[in-house]
């Protein structure tokens, strides 16, 4: 039989006894777990597998024809170009950022740190139609950049900006948490001992943050790759050119290619897996080494 753990509080007033929060009756673990499986079979497992499923409806060769169509290649391409554009940008971002946050003091910061959270609250179809209305062709900046030959909405250089703003609060909340836990103390032990500002960073804190940097640059990636919103309202939908594989998938649904639709959508789930087991991955180690400092 499971015995009761308690907890004795002793104090200046009466004996306060707590019971141990963290031991259920087992009914009631087995419960939980049920409900947070079957939600997850339900809402994640099912659609997953249903993504497969219908993508090889028509058999493998039609799976393929639909990943080797031009259009779809096309897609994944400038998929992949945005994904390499935005998140070192935002890598750079979020550990300037993290930085100038958790190791100055300065007027402002809490301010800053708002506007870091701003995209998790603006909806992504609102910021694509800002950009619209400062980059596009009547927008505020828009005779600047046709003077100078530029343009921005409908092209690459709008999805890649697009997808900047969507994302770059992933790495720098990332970082923020974890170089406000580590403190400034190995930073100022560098200085002091003669070492300049880069070697500090490099040498010292670099080490110190890079599976948090990772973590949050996966998390980066995977919303770049996944964003729809704001790229929808700046791309234009123009095939082979401005289209993401979402957009693509989208179009291909729209005109009753499903099985098309699912192919390219599985190829995105096959892209979240990875995300996923290199996540998993970083996890480990992070918890490992952490286990190992203690």
């Amino acid at each position: 039989m499971e015995q009761d753990h308690t907890v004795v509080a002793k104090t200046n007033g009466p004996v306060i006894m707590t019971k141990n929060a963290t031991k259920e009756p087992k009914l009631i673990q087995w419960i939980l777990i049920s409900i947070v499986l079957l939600f997850l079979t339900l809402f994640l497992v099912v659609p997953l597998i249903a993504i497969f499923v219908k993508a090889f409806e028509k058999g493998a060769d039609a799976y393929l024809a639909a990943i080797a169509h031009p259009d779809s290649l096309a897609a994944i391409k400038l998929t992949l170009i945005v994904v390499l554009i935005t998140v070192p940008l935002n890598a750079v971002f979020g550990v300037v950022a993290a930085w100038t946050i958790t190791k100055y003091d300065f007027r402002g910061k809490n301010f800053l740190i708002t506007l870091i959270d701003l995209p998790f609250s603006v909806s992504p179809v609102i910021a694509g139609l800002i950009f619209v209305l400062l980059f596009g062709l009547h927008g505020a900046l828009g005779t600047v950049l046709q003077s100078l030959g530029l343009k921005v909405i409908f092209s690459i250089p709008g999805i890649v900006i697009a997808s900047i703003f969507i994302t770059f609060p992933f790495i720098a909340r990332e970082l923020i948490p974890l170089m406000q836990s580590q403190g400034t103390s190995e930073e100022e032990a560098s200085l002091t001992l003669g070492a300049g500002g880069f070697k500090t960073f490099w040498y010292v804190t670099l080490p110190n943050i890079k599976w948090g940097l990772l973590y949050g640059v996966i998390l980066c990636n995977a919303r770049t790759i996944g964003e729809f919103g704001a790229v929808s309202v700046v791309s234009g939908h123009i095939r082979g050119m401005t289209n993401t594989m979402p957009l693509h998938i989208e179009i291909l649904y729209n005109e009753y290619q499903f099985s098309a639709a699912f192919a390219v959508a599985s190829m995105m789930s096959i892209f979240a897996i990875i995300t996923l087991i290199i996540k998993s991955i970083i996890e480990w180690k992070t918890d490992f080494k952490s286990t190992k400092a203690s």
